[in-house]
């Protein structure tokens, strides 16, 4: 009898925990590559369990797929471009979405060029062509770029191209450089048969630009009502990002299982290339993952005017706020 007793007050456990579960639906920016691992890696490993939190991911087809997700409620929480999401703003100040946590400390923002083609450094691109797809978020950025590295940007032909044929046109020498996220342009030219050592990449971020990058963003509404579940969302995320620059070959076989067509080596690669080149940074290392700079921030607005037309001036206020980060030892990535 009172191994029955004590069965029953087991289960009765269980069913509580699960039932106390607060289902929070987590709107990716795009598809599920190696950068998203960590996210699945900590669903498999029960960090967003522990905080009583039920995540279900969803692909995406860019920030200005995402963002809206949000801001409408259809989805507490997403991932999407800060920079994007200032522009939103901007056109909709009414709309209750906010950045809480930034995760690409550097935008993989990029131009993507071939040593053999007198690729090295931006200056080579003058007297060059350049394949830039229009909707391409890095090339919304050539202009603060070409600034601030005192180029010449009648001296570069630009070439208009499509996402699909990109990598394509550099890999056949039709254009001498393309525009695009770091880690995709380098891993989708190495597929194609150029050598690795013939690739230069070039991150903007390290040429320049003062920009930030993807963030975690919220719906406010479901945050000015749930401040604690956001936090240990985010609390959740930082442990599962940590975990991963661990082992990002385990994550990688998280996000496997949910996307078999990936190949494991291919995408521990991209995955390792977005740690290095965007996540793991001096800044990150001393301060954890999800703060900003606001002096950088400032300059940050100060080269997106150079691009776009603001409608009023914009208050970091008004678009990041870190309120919701935990304040305990979870953002530590090393």
């Amino acid at each position: 009898m009172k191994k029955i007793f004590l069965t029953l007050i087991t289960l009765l456990f269980s069913f509580s925990v699960g039932f106390c579960q607060t289902k929070m639906p987590f709107a990716l920016d795009w598809k599920f590559e190696g950068p998203s691992a960590p996210y699945f890696y900590a669903i498999d490993n029960g960090y967003f369990k522990s905080e009583g939190l039920e995540v279900e991911i969803s692909a995406g087809k860019g920030s200005l797929d995402a963002i809206p997700k949000v801001a409408t409620g259809a989805f507490p929480v997403g991932f999407a471009d800060i920079n994007s999401l200032v522009k939103f703003l901007d056109k909709n100040p009414s709309a209750p979405v906010i950045a809480v946590m930034m995760v690409y400390d550097k935008p993989p923002f990029a131009i993507a060029g071939r040593k053999s083609l007198g690729i090295t450094s931006p200056k080579d691109l003058e007297g060059k062509t350049l394949g830039a797809p229009p909707p391409d978020g890095a090339w919304a950025q050539f202009t603060p770029f070409a600034k601030a590295n005192n180029l010449n940007v009648e001296k570069i032909k630009v070439e208009p191209v499509g996402f699909p044929t990109r990598e394509p046109m550099l890999a056949e020498k039709k254009v001498d450089a393309i525009t695009g996220f770091s880690f995709s342009m380098f891993l989708n030219l190495v597929r194609l048969g150029v050598p690795e050592e013939d690739i230069s990449v070039m991150l903007m971020a390290n040429n320049g630009l003062k920009l930030y990058g993807n963030a975690i963003i919220v719906n406010k509404d479901f945050a000015s009502e749930n401040p604690e579940k956001v936090s240990s969302f985010l609390k959740a995320v930082g442990k599962g990002w940590a975990s991963s620059i661990k082992d990002p070959e385990k994550a990688v076989k998280s996000l496997i299982e949910r996307n078999p067509a990936a190949d494991l080596a291919l995408e521990t690669r991209r995955l390792k290339l977005a740690i290095e080149g965007n996540v793991l940074t001096p800044y990150t290392e001393k301060n954890g993952m999800g703060k900003i700079d606001m002096e950088r921030m400032t300059e940050a607005l100060a080269q997106l005017e150079q691009t776009y037309d603001f409608t009023s001036k914009a208050e970091i206020s008004n678009f990041y706020t870190d309120k919701y980060l935990p304040s305990d030892e979870s953002l530590k990535l090393k």
